[in-house]
């Protein structure tokens, strides 16, 4: 028994929500870890790229509009990073921002998602990842 929760404990799926509106993180958080997931919160997109550096996460949820570094400098730099894992990191954009413009900018650097906040529910956005994520198996 002890050896397989050791094996669940490592298999668990990592994902950084990069949020720097705190109850929108607290509330994805939350569903994010009661569905068994390993999360982690960066309030900024300096903090998120520096999260992704230390370890790879599985997948990123990603505001666009933060402090220190916006979601769109964050997707060019994972996307020019030289570590494979890292480019080719599942990215869901979760944003407020959905001119026209703004999807074909996120487009153009590889997203593998656009979704807005205010039209979402966190089980829609559950959903998103569990599509995302399996996709990519």
């Amino acid at each position: 028994m002890g050896n397989f929760l050791l094996y669940m404990a490592q298999t668990k799926i990592n994902i950084i929500v990069a949020e720097d509106d705190a109850a929108m993180a607290e509330i994805v958080s939350h569903k994010l870890t009661a569905s068994g997931y390993d999360v982690r919160h960066a309030e900024n997109g300096l903090r998120a790229v520096e999260m992704c550096e230390e370890s790879a996460p599985d997948l990123m949820l990603l505001d666009l509009m933060m402090p220190e570094m916006d979601g769109f400098q964050v997707l060019a730099k994972i996307r020019g990073s030289k570590d494979k894992k890292l480019a080719s990191l599942p990215i869901i954009v979760l944003s407020n921002l959905w001119s026209n413009e703004d999807i074909l900018k996120t487009q153009a650097l590889k997203v593998d998602g656009y979704m807005v906040k205010a039209y979402f529910t966190p089980d829609e956005i559950l959903g998103k990842i569990r599509e995302v994520l399996s996709s990519k198996k």
